[in-house]
C-alpha cells in the first residue's frame, strides 16, 4: 500500500518476524515500520486507525513469540527512537525505544545509580514500562518519575502512581496506549561502583541463563510464592523438547530455540509444561512472554 510506505523512511513488506525477535521464531508481517521520531510514530498509529488497519507495536523483539503464520496489518518497531538525555536533578529522559542496555551505560556514564539491573535485560524501555520488567528483586517502575503517553488522540503525562503498575502490569495495558517515552529519577552514585556492579549481574546471568540460545528470557510469569522455575525443574522437565524447541537444562525458566524452533514447538511444549505442573502441584502457570499473531 502506497500509503505505509509514505509513512516512515524504514518500511519492509512481507518481512519474515524470525529476523526481528529474540526468538528467531515468527513468519512474516504485512508490513514493518521502523520510524525514528515520535511524530512518525504518532502519524502511523493516526492512519492504521483511519483505515482500520491491524497494528502492533514492539519495542526490538524481545519477550515475544509469533505465530508461524505471522501478523496481519503493519508491525512497528520502536528501536530506532534512541534518544537519551542526562538531565539535571539526576534524572535521565529516554524514548521508548532505548535498549535497556544503552539506559544503563548512559546512567553509569553519568554515575548515575539504580539501574544496574536492567543492563542485562533485553528489550526496551517502552517494553519494560508496559510489562513493569523486573529483575534481582527490582521493577523499572522504582525508578520511573513519568511516562508520557499518547492516548485518546492526545500526548499526556503520568506520574508513577498514575501508572498503576503490578506485577508485569502497567496503565499501559489496558486499552490503545502508546508509550513515547519517561523519565527516570535516579542516586549520585561511583560510575566505577555503578560499572562493577553491572558486571557482576551479567557474569551471574551469564552463568545461569541460557544466553548461549535464542529465547524470550523467561518464559513463565513467577506464580505467587513460588517460582516458575522451581516448579518446572522438580516436575522432571528440564530439558523436555519438542521438535528444536526445549526447556532449557541450564534454568528451566526458558525455553530456548536449538536452531529451527517454530511456534507451534513452543506451543505445545507450553501446554505440556503447563499441564504436567498443574498435575502435579496445581499450579496455573500463565506466559511472561507476549504470543502475537
Amino acid at each position: 500500500m502506497t500509503i505505509i510506505n509514505s509513512l516512515c523512511e524504514t518500511v519492509f513488506t512481507n518481512e519474515p518476524m524470525s529476523r526481528h525477535t529474540s526468538f528467531k521464531i515468527g513468519g512474516p508481517a504485512d508490513f514493518l515500520l521502523m520510524p525514528k521520531t515520535t511524530n512518525e510514530l504518532i502519524k502511523i498509529w493516526n492512519t492504521c486507525k483511519e483505515h482500520g488497519l491491524p497494528l502492533t507495536i514492539l519495542g526490538d523483539g524481545a519477550n515475544v513469540l509469533v505465530s508461524d503464520k505471522g501478523i496481519r496489518g503493519v508491525v512497528v518497531f520502536t528501536n530506532k527512537m534512541n534518544a537519551v538525555e542526562v538531565c539535571e536533578n539526576d534524572r535521565i529522559h529516554a524514548q521508548s525505544g532505548v535498549r535497556l542496555s544503552a539506559l544503563a551505560d548512559a546512567a553509569c556514564n553519568a554515575s548515575l545509580a539504580g539501574l544496574a539491573f536492567v543492563s542485562g535485560i533485553p528489550g526496551t524501555v517502552g517494553g519494560a514500562i508496559y510489562m513493569n520488567a523486573g529483575a534481582y528483586n527490582y521493577e523499572i517502575q522504582e525508578f520511573i518519575e513519568s511516562v508520557t503517553l499518547f492516548f485518546n488522540n492526545e500526548i499526556i503525562v503520568k506520574t508513577r502512581e498514575e501508572m498503576n503498575f503490578g506485577y508485569r502490569q502497567s496503565f499501559a495495558q489496558g486499552g490503545e496506549i502508546l508509550i513515547l517515552d519517561a523519565v527516570f529519577t535516579l542516586q549520585k552514585g561511583d560510575s566505577a561502583k555503578i560499572r562493577e556492579g553491572m558486571e557482576d549481574l551479567n557474569a551471574r546471568r551469564r552463568k545461569s541463563q541460557p544466553l548461549e540460545y535464542h529465547s524470550a528470557g523467561s518464559f513463565f510469569k513467577r506464580p505467587q510464592g513460588n517460582y516458575a522455575g522451581a516448579l518446572i525443574e522438580n516436575s522432571g522437565l528440564k530439558g523436555f523438547t519438542v521438535g528444536d524447541a526445549q526447556v532449557s537444562e541450564k534454568h528451566a525458566g526458558f525455553v530456548i530455540n536449538k536452531g529451527n524452533a517454530t511456534a507451534y514447538d513452543v506451543l505445545e511444549l507450553m501446554r505440556h509444561v503447563q499441564k504436567t505442573v498443574f498435575e502435579k502441584y496445581g499450579v496455573n502457570l500463565e506466559p511472561e512472554v507476549q504470543i502475537l499473531g
